[in-house]
C-alpha cells in the first residue's frame, strides 16, 4: 500500500496505486440550490449512452431526493455505516493552523475506505477498499423516495427535526432536497484501486475514469468498492461500464461544435442552470494549481462556496456541490464536510465577485477557462442576516480556451413590461 496526499482531507493517506497526476483535471459544481429535481440530465445521459440491451438499471447520471432517495437504494448510508464500522473512535476533522489549498478543510482524523477495508473483508482474505455488492434488487429503483420529506422524529436519516432556519428565519419540520450525482472522476478513484486486472484507468490528459472493456472479466471489484455506486455491471456482456464524461464532447470531437471544448450532456441539457463544469490544473500531488479566474477554480478555493461529496470516503471526487440553504447543519456536515455552514453564510450573502460568477452557471455549452468582470453601478441594498448587501448589476464575460468570449451577461435581469392594451394577449 503506497502513501499519496489528499487534500480534501488535509493529509497524506494509503493507496494501493502510487502519486500520479493528469495534466488537467475534469471537474465540476452543481448548485443545489437550484435544482428542480426535473431528471433532464437524467433522460440526456440515458438516451446518449445507456439505452441498449443490459442497460436498462444503468443510470450513469441520476437525481435523488434526500434524505431518503438513492440509487443504487441506500447507497451512501450503507457505506457510511460501514465505514463507522471501521471507525469506532469516530470521525472527527481537527482545524489547520493555516488553511490553504493543501488543506482548505482542516485534517481528517479518521480512516478512509482505503485505510480500512480488512474490517469488513470477504471470505477471510482482505479487500483493498472498504466497500459492499449491493443486492439486485437494490438497482430496481432509480427514484425511490421521489419529493419524500423528513418531517419528524420518526422519519429516515432525520438530522436536527427541522430545527434549522430558513432565509426568512422560520423553522422548516419538513425538508428535502435533490441530488443530481454522476460519477466525480474522482483523483484516487475506489473502482482503480479494486480492479485485479488494471481494467480501470485515468487518463493522463484530463483525468477522466474509463473501463477499457477488452480487459474487464465483470468480477464487479469495481462495483464493490466505488461508494458512489457509479460503476455498474452488465449483464449481456459481463463487464462494468460507466459514465465517461463524454470524453469526446471534451476534446472537442463533438460535431455540434467542432474543435471546441464543450459540456457534458447532463450539464449540457440542465434547464434548472444549476451545473457548471471545466478543465483544472494540479500538480503532482493533485492539489489545484491557483488559476485565479478560472470559475470552477473560484467557487471552491477563493469563494468557498462548492464543497465535495463525501470527502471523508479518502477518493477526493472531483464533483462539488453548493449545499442547500433549508437543510438541517448536521446532515449536510456528514455529506460534504466541514465547511458547510460557512459556505452556506457566503451563498446566503454573496460578495459582488461571487453574486457575477453565479450567472455563469448553464449559460453556454462551451466550457469556460476563464472569466472577467466589468463593474456596473449599484442597483440595490440592504441587510441580510444582520449583515449589509449591496448589489451591482456587473457584466460578467466568459472565455473558452481559445481565449474567445463565449458568453456575456449581467447580474440584473431585465424587466420587460407589456403595454396595458395588450397585456393578456400573447
Amino acid at each position: 500500500m503506497g502513501s499519496v496526499y489528499n487534500w480534501q482531507i488535509g493529509r497524506s493517506m494509503e493507496f494501493p496505486h502510487g502519486q500520479a497526476s493528469p495534466e488537467e483535471q475534469f471537474a465540476f459544481v452543481i448548485n443545489i440550490n437550484r435544482c428542480i429535481g426535473c431528471q433532464t440530465c437524467t433522460m440526456a445521459c440515458k438516451s446518449t449512452w445507456t439505452f441498449s440491451k443490459g442497460q436498462e438499471h444503468m443510470w450513469w447520471t441520476n437525481v435523488e431526493t434526500k434524505p431518503s432517495g438513492g440509487y443504487p437504494k441506500h447507497w451512501d448510508v450503507k457505506t457510511l455505516d460501514k465505514l463507522s464500522e471501521a471507525n469506532p473512535e469516530g470521525m472527527t476533522w481537527a482545524e489547520s493552523e493555516a488553511k490553504g489549498r493543501r488543506n482548505p478543510y482542516g485534517e481528517y482524523q479518521g480512516r478512509t475506505i482505503f485505510e480500512a477495508p480488512d474490517t469488513v473483508a470477504r471470505g477471510g482474505s482482505p479487500n483493498r477498499v472498504l466497500g459492499y455488492l449491493p443486492a439486485d434488487e437494490e438497482w430496481g429503483s432509480p427514484n425511490i423516495f421521489e419529493d419524500t420529506p423528513s418531517h419528524g422524529p420518526s422519519a429516515p436519516m432525520d438530522f436536527g427535526k427541522g430545527e434549522e432556519l430558513d432565509d426568512q428565519g422560520s423553522k422548516h419540520k419538513a425538508w428535502f432536497f435533490y441530488l443530481a450525482r454522476l460519477c466525480n472522476h474522482c483523483s484516487y478513484p475506489a473502482c482503480v484501486a479494486a480492479c485485479p486486472r488494471t481494467a480501470i484507468y485515468k487518463r493522463p490528459e484530463d483525468g477522466v475514469v474509463l473501463v477499457d472493456q477488452s480487459e474487464c472479466r465483470g468480477y464487479r471489484k469495481c462495483v464493490e468498492a466505488c461508494p458512489y455506486k457509479k460503476v455498474m455491471y452488465r449483464g449481456t456482456t459481463r463487464t462494468s461500464e460507466k459514465c465517461i464524461a463524454c470524453y469526446p464532447r471534451i476534446e472537442g470531437n463533438d460535431p455540434e461544435a467542432p474543435g471546441v471544448p464543450l459540456e457534458t450532456r447532463c450539464m449540457a441539457a440542465c434547464i434548472g442552470q444549476v451545473r457548471m463544469q471545466g478543465l483544472v490544473k494540479v500538480d503532482e500531488d493533485n492539489v489545484w494549481i491557483n488559476d485565479r479566474y478560472n470559475p470552477l477554480y473560484y467557487l471552491i478555493h477563493v469563494a468557498r462556496v462548492a464543497l465535495p461529496l463525501y470527502p471523508q470516503f479518502g477518493t477526493e471526487p472531483n464533483g462539488y456541490y453548493i449545499p442547500p440553504r433549508w437543510v438541517p447543519i448536521a446532515y449536510l456536515e456528514q455529506m460534504f464536510g466541514p465547511d458547510v455552514e460557512a459556505a452556506i453564510a457566503r451563498y446566503r450573502n454573496p460578495d459582488r465577485e461571487l453574486l457575477a460568477v453565479l450567472q455563469l452557471f448553464r449559460r453556454s455549452n462551451q466550457i469556460i477557462a476563464r472569466y472577467d468582470i466589468e463593474e456596473g453601478p449599484k442597483v440595490y441594498e440592504t441587510e441580510r442576516f444582520g449583515e449589509k448587501f449591496e448589489m451591482y448589476n456587473d457584466t460578467i464575460i466568459g472565455f473558452n480556451r481559445a481565449g474567445d468570449e463565449i458568453i456575456r451577461t449581467q447580474v440584473e435581469e431585465p424587466v420587460f413590461v407589456r403595454p396595458a392594451k395588450h397585456a393578456n394577449s400573447i
